[in-house]
């Protein structure tokens, strides 16, 4: 069992996962005396995670795989604090209504990636307003504060870019890292965890947690981060034509999802199968070496995988069946995502620019009339000529749906109620 733990370093390293470790060789030694814990927080900032998260998620699910344990850090207490890392402005404060409805849409998306259970090496959820909304002030000041250097604190990321910006840092965003690291110090204590995983953003923050663990209970607890992944033409990955890339169901269909994976730069599949598949690497190598027509091949394996982990497996096939009808039989399939019209509206006709807009293959009406200006909308796979056109009952096709299309690869269907 020794070797599964020990070779998760390895694992994780192959497939691109890891950017910095704080002490390599501690950590191996760790692992090879048995089973060890590891966390990851998320924020409730919204009722679904999105493919930022991803990177993160994957490593838990190596992590579990290797013969250890891993903690889902819900940020039940730091999300009314929120984290100034990558922002210009503070987060909207959210209430405690909002962010427990945030957290329960959160909770199943995890449920896919990880076992949960009592095992030694089941994962398990926990929220840290368990700990932080208990908090007395002067006495955390006295006990935890202390450790804190303002001065180090200024250096960190997440506060300097702001201040570069000339941007404002609210003193409540300021306590942001001193949370974190509170929260790896409390997680130590309630569950012997000794390792945190995050993004290359959360660097310092998670060194400060292992250096306030070693200063108030001289405990050795470890970091490690995974590198920012951006495309190969260099955007921030996370982002499609509609915006964000939604890991809910509730908020981003899986056959949207399965679109995001297909629509893949060629020089991006090798590395994203590694990243966000199970698949063995001798595979992920055979799928990589791929080129030309055959690429599209590699595509929608790792499409279809991505979405399997995501949504299961049924969807994912679905998703996958749909496409095929969709691009080779140009026909409509059933997990395209679908908006309800009253048959009063379409008895009275509705213009294309609307409609468009309204099935989210615009973003507003002035994009939906540039896409009909350069010829790239559709409407049952024929040229939309005019922003006037007027779409009705009229278009309904055989299926009882009214096919829109925004491109080659991205299409919506309009349903009559």
């Amino acid at each position: 069992m020794s070797t599964a733990r020990t070779s998760f370093l390895a694992a994780a390293e192959a497939r691109g996962f890891i950017h910095q470790i704080t002490d390599r060789d501690g950590l191996m030694a760790r692992l090879a005396a048995g089973p060890v814990v590891a966390y990851v927080g998320y924020d409730c900032t919204a009722d679904s995670l999105h493919i930022g998260n991803l990177v993160s998620i994957m490593m838990l699910r190596l992590w579990q795989q290797s013969g250890n344990k891993p903690i889902v850090l819900m940020g039940g207490g730091t999300t009314k604090v929120g984290d100034p890392s990558g922002k210009d402005e503070m987060r909207r404060l959210l209430g405690d209504a909002e962010i427990a409805a945030n957290m329960a849409h959160i909770r199943r998306t995890f449920d896919r990636f990880l076992r949960f259970g009592d095992g030694p090496t089941d994962a398990v959820m926990v929220d840290n307003a368990e700990w932080l909304d208990r908090l007395a002030y002067i006495p955390f000041l006295r006990d935890v504060g202390r450790h804190f250097s303002v001065n180090r604190m200024l250096t960190q990321d997440s506060v300097r870019l702001r201040l570069e910006r000339e941007h404002p840092l609210s003193f409540l965003e300021f306590n942001y890292m001193v949370l974190q690291a509170y929260d790896f110090l409390e997680l130590a204590r309630r569950y012997d965890c000794a390792l945190q995983m995050g993004g290359s953003d959360q660097w310092g923050n998670i060194v400060m947690g292992a250096e306030l663990a070693r200063r108030v209970d001289n405990r050795a607890l470890f970091g490690l981060t995974s590198p920012l992944i951006t495309t190969a033409s260099g955007a921030k990955m996370g982002k499609s034509v509609q915006g964000a890339v939604w890991l809910g169901a509730h908020r981003m269909a899986p056959y949207d999802y399965w679109q995001f994976w297909r629509n893949t730069e060629d020089a991006d599949v090798g590395r994203f199968l590694r990243l966000f598949t199970d698949l063995p690497l001798a595979e992920v190598a055979r799928l990589e070496r791929l080129a030309g027509s055959d690429i599209n091949e590699a595509k929608r394996v790792l499409a279809t995988e991505a979405t399997a982990l995501c949504h299961g497996r049924e969807a994912a096939a679905a998703a996958a069946e749909t496409a095929r009808r969709v691009f080779a039989e140009r026909g409509v399939g059933e997990e395209l995502p679908t908006i309800e019209v009253p048959r009063a509206e379409l008895e009275r006709g509705i213009a294309a620019i609307d409609l468009l807009a309204r099935s989210g293959l615009a973003a507003s009406k002035s994009e939906a009339r540039r896409l009909i200006k350069q010829g790239g909308a559709r409407l049952n796979d024929q040229v939309i000529a005019s922003e006037a056109q007027s779409i009705g009952l009229a278009d309904l096709a055989g299926e009882g749906t009214i096919k829109l299309s925004a491109g080659r690869k991205r299409h919506a269907l309009v349903k009559a109620v």
